[in-house]
């Protein structure tokens, strides 16, 4: 009973999240809004797992559920904030979240991931987008 309470989906596969969680304790709350859940991911750039800037990584096991339009967001190296997370953060569906990923990977350039670290420091900033579930 308590594994399906830790791992809520919405209807669209994607992971519920809500301002009034009630997983979340106050410090957990303040954490995910100031992103600071984010910060272990670092160890996993130092070590070449991951990249600054990618498409944000998918739960293992899910390859066989993938088109092969959205398997094209795997030819990047995942990364800790994305075009998806710049501009939708957690508010995206999961169609939406492919569609970024994959233009993404389609459009790798310096000068995007430049403009991607702007509009991250915009969305974290001014706490936008954090929740896909609003009540």
């Amino acid at each position: 009973m308590l594994h399906k309470q830790l791992f809520i989906r919405n209807s669209d596969g994607t992971t519920y999240n809500s301002e009034k969680d009630p997983r979340l304790t106050t410090i957990g709350a303040f954490i995910r809004k100031t992103s600071l859940d984010e910060l272990p991911q670092f160890l996993n750039v130092l070590l070449g797992d991951m990249s600054f800037i990618g498409p944000r990584p998918s739960p293992m096991g899910n390859e066989a559920t993938y088109t092969e339009f959205v398997k094209k967001k795997f030819l990047v190296r995942p990364g800790i904030t994305g075009y998806n997370q710049a501009l939708k953060r957690n508010s995206a569906s999961l169609d939406e979240r492919y569609k970024n990923d994959v233009f993404y990977a389609e459009n790798v350039t310096f000068f995007f991931d430049v403009k991607i670290i702007f509009m991250t420091i915009n969305t974290v900033l001014f706490r936008k987008n954090i929740y896909h579930n609003q009540e």
